[in-house]
């Protein structure tokens, strides 16, 4: 595919490709023999584009070289064209501050809409084709930013002195936002470049955003189009919030959603409903840019809505209809099921193994070094969108993908280099902290005690239950199952960790943001978010092998890590087994996080810095994942009194898992 993006038709040398035309037009009699002719005389290294006779002087390398450097004697309006399409920012500042000064065109202004423009709507093409890829994408944007950035002071100065606007015509503007409690912003990021590449003007206000600076700002700019983004599931209630605003304001904006825990079902029963003006559910990136450009189509727009409400409305006729036929046990007899298969912590087999200390233990500043083999790719390559097909699927088969696996093989080589370079001048550090505590189960929740003596309860957690009815005869789990009970007099414990590698990462985006260089600052954010989890993955290992040493002997290589091949778990509170984001502050009051590494808690219970991990762990067999799936009103009711936590706001918490309309 990479060829096929060089290889554009037109391109294609005149005289082979009169020969290829007579052949597919079967315009005379002997054109399979003329090919074959032509095609003894050359070079079978060469390409379409670029022919070389065989025995030609100066071989395939220095043709090669002859070709990159040959873009360098075309006009400077060609070359600022041509890098563009190719991603190369080596010369941009230079050729551009050469057209200002050139006497070609009459204002920064006509440069933008002139060459700038002509490179990108080629890059857009390219993307939309799918002859090009998200990494080209974003190096093509780069070089846009830096140009831009060169001109607009000199803008600036035209408008002071002469009036008007000075702004380049654009689609459309477009204001992206995290919303409020939620710091992630990798797919938000990518979105807003992907837009910018298609000629829209981007407005990207950041994370964390409450209603009012939304709403201000989509006045403040006109705004055509507004995108919201988020990653917990918390987020979910704070887009519905305002979908609810924008109505009330009366606003007619189409509003795009994405984010990884957003859906078209959420879409369509959540957020649709509460505003007229349109809500769409965008997948990704590449997706966004056909739907902005239809929504600013005014003669598409109005039929393209009134499908997606259509088809909205079906779905949720299908929601509703899937929860009445849904059938729940009470929680009671949940509970039944479990005390029926209930695990003998007395057995040898499920006797829990005594941690090698209790309480905390912080992990300051751990090279980045000894996480690296623990590092899943396959994520990476997901948020670059580079997925190869069968059986080039994963890590490192990505590589022999036809498609993808030259430019998959390109930004890995690219991302090497960049760990380096964060390594070598430590502009990224990795601090963990771990603890274990004496605690047993009561019911559905686990004491954390003070000491061995058990008398002293100081934290509780607590746990949700399955309740949607089963085919298969099995327990209905909660994760306190896997904790001996209270009533036993089995001494038992439960561990927990937080693990970041975003500490420094702010500085460096920054200073990535500041050079207009989108690549380098998708790539940091990518790679700091697969150290976290590396990190992860290397302090379980240690934790079930040293600290908690409860499996002494376990050989297992990175592979079978990342297939959990292991014993034991370690669920992250907002995720299937326990889908409450609120339990992370139990965590960080038991071990002092913020204090002991610096890792902090969003009012929506997000982790800041955004590349951290969180999780308990347990460690006995009988543990393992699960999803609570859909719960009815009796559990919520018992688990907000549990708590201490009014209805409303266990509710409120509990909404995507709600077996009903609250």
């Amino acid at each position: 595919a990479a060829q096929v993006v060089e290889d554009v038709y037109e391109k294609i040398d005149k005289e082979l490709l009169e020969y290829v035309e007579d052949v597919l037009l079967n315009r005379c009699t002997n054109a399979t023999e003329r090919m074959l002719e032509f095609a003894a005389t050359l070079d079978p290294k060469s390409k379409p584009t670029a022919l070389r006779k065989k025995g030609a002087e100066g071989g395939a390398g220095a043709a090669k070289k002859d070709d990159a450097k040959a873009w360098r004697d075309q006009s400077v309006g060609k070359r600022l064209e041509h890098a563009l399409v190719k991603g190369i920012d080596e010369f941009c500042i230079a050729d551009t501050e050469e057209c200002r000064t050139n006497g070609d065109y009459k204002s920064p202004l006509e440069i933008i809409e002139g060459p700038l423009m002509d490179g990108m709507n080629v890059v857009g093409d390219l993307f939309g084709a799918g002859k090009m890829f998200l990494p080209q994408v974003i190096k093509s944007a780069r070089v846009m930013k830096k140009s831009v950035g060169h001109l607009i002071p000199f803008m600036e100065e035209e408008k002071r002195l002469n009036g008007g606007d000075g702004e380049a015509s654009n689609a459309g503007v477009f204001l992206i936002a995290t919303v409020k409690g939620d710091v992630h912003d990798i797919g938000k990021n990518i979105v807003a470049v992907v837009l910018g590449c298609n000629n829209f003007k981007v407005i990207d206000i950041g994370v964390m955003c409450p209603k009012d600076k939304i709403i201000d700002a989509l006045k403040e700019h006109n705004a055509d189009i507004c995108g919201l983004s988020g990653l917990i599931t918390p987020s979910l209630d704070e887009m519905v919030d305002m979908a609810k605003a924008m109505e009330a304001e009366g606003m007619k904006i189409p509003l795009l959603i994405g984010g990884a825990t957003t859906s078209k079902m959420h879409t369509a029963v959540k957020l649709a409903p509460n505003y007229s003006g349109g809500v769409v559910h965008v997948l990704d990136a590449s997706r966004a840019v056909p739907v902005a450009q239809t929504l600013m189509d005014q003669n598409k727009r109005g039929e393209y809505l009134d499908d997606i409400n259509e088809t909205y409305a079906e779905m949720r006729e299908e929601f509703y209809a899937g929860l009445e036929d849904r059938k729940y046990l009470t929680l009671g007899q949940a509970r039944e099921t479990a005390a029926k298969c209930a695990v003998d912590f007395k057995s040898p087999e499920h006797t829990p193994v005594t941690p090698q200390f209790t309480g905390v233990k912080a992990l300051v500043d751990v090279p980045i070094a000894d996480v690296i083999d623990y590092i899943d790719w396959n994520p990476f390559f997901q948020v670059w969108q580079l997925r190869g097909r069968y059986p080039n699927r994963g890590y490192p088969k990505i590589f022999n993908d036809e498609t993808v696996g030259a430019e998959a093989k390109k930004l890995y080589e690219e991302a090497q280099r960049m760990l380096k370079s964060i390594m070598d001048n430590k502009r990224l550090k990795l601090n963990g902290i771990i603890g274990f505590y004496p605690a047993n189960s009561v019911g559905d929740d686990i004491e954390v005690y003070a000491d061995e003596s058990r008398t002293t309860k100081t934290h509780t957690f607590h746990t949700l239950r399955q309740q949607a009815e089963k085919d298969v005869d099995e327990p209905y789990m909660a994760l306190s199952d896997f904790i001996a009970p209270k009533d036993s007099g089995v001494k038992d414990y439960l561990g927990m960790f937080v693990a970041t590698a975003g500490i420094g990462l702010h500085e460096l985006t920054a200073e990535f943001k500041a050079a207009n260089d989108d690549y380098s600052y998708i790539m940091a954010e990518a790679l700091a978010d697969r150290l976290a989890e590396a990190f992860a993955e290397l302090m379980h290992e240690k934790v079930r092998k040293e600290h908690w040493g409860y499996a002494k002997d376990e050989k297992f290589n990175c592979e079978d890590l990342l297939k959990v091949k292991y014993q034991g778990i370690r669920p992250a509170p907002g995720y299937p087994s326990q889908p409450d984001h609120t339990e992370k502050a139990t965590m960080w009051d038991l071990m002092k996080v913020q204090e002991e590494i610096g890792v902090e808690l969003t009012e929506s219970f997000a982790m800041l810095p955004s590349a951290s991990v969180s999780g308990l762990y347990f460690a006995g067999k009988c543990s393992q994942y699960f999803n609570v799936g859909k719960i009815t009103s009796d559990q919520v009711k018992e688990y907000a009194d549990r708590k201490g936590q009014d209805f409303k706001t266990a509710e409120k918490w509990l909404s995507p898992i709600l077996s009903y309309e609250p």
